[in-house]
């Protein structure tokens, strides 16, 4: 296999995104870090799934927020393979405006500091704390994984899915994927992955989509240039594109939204001019 003897972080395995990230990279005979915090019913879903399909795997239990908890794993990491070849960055936390409603309301008291403390410091302190595990990999990747609400903010047919931090927090992700592309060449690329509404994230298959309207979930796929939202396994495909067979790209934001980004502005008939 392609990957035997390389190793993956991958955080978030237990949800459907980094799972179908996490069952690609283990296919191809990668082993696997998968670190858990939360979501302790598909943590154990996720254990037995990969248990009866051989994957070699660790799991390491902490908060990727919090620096002594992050040197905790680089440890863990060194112990159980040595080094590290590819960290697979998808961790983040936003709160949907359709669901949890304006910052101001009592539940949403430290929602703010959520989505920043985990879309943005936890992919730093990952980066930060572990690229030293990586810096002599051969072929190594980092992908940082965001979303087009950096893009898009609170507006247009997406505004019910993106915070206001959530979506600023996301702006950040490009100025840390062309820095560190800067700090890690030449050995290993960094590239950003930006997605649009997948399902079971932002997409079909979360709290938030159930609660639209009918009408309101055929004008979100009437701004979709494709038509429809992404499935997990398109992500997994194209993140594994950019970490193993992408040799020459770093830098590099790539907008995975199936047009979502461009469907708000239609391409009119040609006038008939005036000549």
């Amino acid at each position: 296999m392609r990957l035997q003897g390389k190793t993956a972080l991958i955080p978030g395995a237990s949800r459907p995104i980094g799972r179908s990230i996490a069952r690609k990279f283990a296919s191809h005979g990668a082993t696997l870090i998968l670190p858990v915090y939360d979501w302790p019913e598909s943590i154990v879903e996720m254990e037995e799934e990969f248990t009866r399909a051989g994957f070699n795997f660790f799991i390491f239990s902490g908060d990727l927020r919090k620096k002594k908890e992050v040197l905790k794993l680089s440890e863990f990491i060194h112990t159980q393979t040595r080094s590290l070849d590819f960290l697979i960055n998808n961790i983040e936390r936003g709160g949907m405006p359709v669901v949890h409603g304006s910052y101001d309301l009592p539940h949403n008291e430290d929602q703010w500091d959520v989505e920043f403390d985990t879309t943005v410091k936890a992919k730093w302190l990952l980066f930060h704390h572990l690229f030293p595990l990586m810096h002599d990999s051969v072929g190594g990747a980092v992908v940082n994984i965001s979303s087009i609400a950096g893009t898009t903010g609170r507006s247009g047919p997406a505004a019910v899915f993106f915070n206001d931090g959530y979506s600023a927090a996301n702006k950040a992700i490009q100025s840390f994927t062309e820095t560190w592309a800067r700090e890690a060449a030449p050995s290993v690329r960094v590239n950003e992955l930006v997605l649009g509404l997948i399902q079971n994230r932002h997409g079909e298959g979360t709290r938030g989509w159930a609660t639209l309207s009918k009408q309101e979930k055929e004008y979100i796929h009437g701004n979709i240039l494709l038509g429809r939202t992404g499935f997990p396994e398109e992500v997994a495909n194209t993140v594994y594109f950019l970490a193993v067979q992408a040799t020459y790209i770093t830098g590099t934001s790539l907008r995975m939204d199936g047009g979502f980004a461009l469907g708000d502005s239609k391409v009119p008939p040609m006038p008939k001019g005036i000549l």
